[in-house]
């Protein structure tokens, strides 16, 4: 069984909307995955930009969006989710909140890694943790593991 995850608002490789941007309304886009393997016990997403500043010389990987112990049956999350799953921890962006944050490169195309892991365990409260502390708590409890790539270029009038 391989764990897959889509958006319905673009493809993989493809462009995401405006609307999923800071140039938008910033909603974070719908996403759909298909269950996980035998054992799962959960999920986390973790959605990050490995080309900050600039993808002719990335320096850091920029956190847009932290969730972990999704239900096992959770198949996908609306449009400008408004009500998380019952269970379901944030952690905190490299805007230093919880939530969802859109994409809003400075320069150039950059890309935009959703990626689900199904896990065998519930985590423990973390707090507010970092993709750091997180990937961490997660360490020899991944089953699986999906990633839908977006891409994002701001356009300037």
């Amino acid at each position: 069984m391989t764990l897959s995850i889509t958006s319905p608002a673009f493809h993989h490789g493809g462009a995401i909307p405006a609307k999923h941007t800071c140039d938008g309304s910033d909603v974070s886009p719908p996403l759909a995955w298909t269950a996980g393997p035998p054992g799962t016990e959960s999920f986390a997403l973790v959605v990050d930009d490995p080309d900050a500043p600039d993808p002719a010389a990335p320096k850091t990987v920029w956190v847009h969006w932290l969730l972990y112990n999704l239900p096992p049956d959770t198949r996908g999350l609306s449009e400008a989710v408004a009500s998380l799953p019952p269970g379901t921890c944030e952690g905190r962006n490299d805007w230093r909140r919880t939530g969802y944050g859109g994409p809003c490169p400075p320069i150039g195309r950059h890309r935009y890694c959703h990626k689900l892991y199904a896990l065998d365990t519930v985590l423990p409260d973390l707090g507010r943790p970092t993709q750091a502390k997180l990937e961490q708590a997660m360490r020899g409890h991944v089953l699986a593991e999906a990633v839908l790539m977006g891409t994002y270029q701001r356009q300037r009038g």
